[in-house]
């Protein structure tokens, strides 16, 4: 995937909720850990889902990012329903606050037939490529299920996982998504691309980062604040979202 692939993936993901924080290879292990367990894949896949369970548990920060060019911050409390997020790209900012079944949009960016004020959205024309709410499958801004989905080799030596994901195989929604630029193709590298993912000492993932490789960004998922207070105001004066916000909303659209 070229450079030119990139800034198409950059384009086609500034309404979307996910693109991770990109870290490169540069996490190395603490000074004087070892590996004192290594798992079979399917211990390890079960560590990174079980590891994901607070999702749906407490409140918690994440962060995401592809290749410094588009960065995600959200805030997020399932059982309370509420959540916070922004996404940024190419120098704009596309805001989005949940409350409830409600959903508040605001956009710097130049959308066809779309303001840049604060607007309701209907969750009903909600196109799923946007998936957002706090129903299983969409409360999670960071998309780290599809990511563990997508994992072709894993093996575990706490408190990290590490192993080769296939790119191709990382469906479209929250989180990191990856698309080849027009005329542009996956390189077969990116069906064993690696990865690694750190658990905390409670067992939660915190951080889920692939590394640049053979044209493919680098791109991370990181997770903190559990259990911190979340707090969303609902925007005065929003609109009703036009009918042309819909139809850009999409991954795949």
């Amino acid at each position: 995937m070229t450079r030119a692939g990139l800034g198409g993936i950059v384009a086609g993901m500034l309404l979307l909720l996910g693109c991770s924080v990109g870290t490169g290879t540069g996490e190395n292990r603490p000074s004087g850990s070892r590996e004192s367990t290594v798992a079979t894949r399917a211990e390890a896949i079960d560590l990174l889902r079980s590891g994901t369970t607070f999702i749906g548990q407490t409140s918690f920060r994440v962060d995401t990012d592809i290749a410094g060019q588009v960065t995600t911050l959200s805030h997020v409390d399932t059982i309370g329903k509420r959540a916070a997020i922004t996404i940024s790209a190419a120098g704009q900012a596309v805001e989005i606050r949940l409350i409830d079944d409600e959903i508040y949009m605001k956009s710097e960016a130049e959308l066809p037939g779309v303001g840049r004020q604060w607007m309701v959205l209907d969750p009903t024309r909600v196109p799923p490529d946007f998936a957002i709410g706090f129903a299983p499958g969409k409360n999670d801004p960071g998309g780290s299920a599809r990511l563990i989905d997508a994992v072709v080799t894993a093996r575990a030596a706490a408190p990290y996982v590490t192993g080769t994901i296939d790119v191709t195989r990382i469906r479209a929604g929250n989180g990191i998504n990856f698309q080849p630029g027009p005329g542009e193709t996956f390189p077969d590298s990116a069906r064993s691309h690696p990865f690694r993912a750190t658990l905390d000492a409670d067992g939660r993932l915190v951080s889920f980062v692939m590394p640049a490789a053979n044209g493919i960004p680098d791109a991370s998922v990181r997770y903190s604040d559990f259990g911190t207070a979340v707090e969303v105001i609902r925007p005065e004066g929003a609109m009703a979202a036009p009918a042309a916000l819909y139809r850009q909303l999409g991954l795949r659209g």
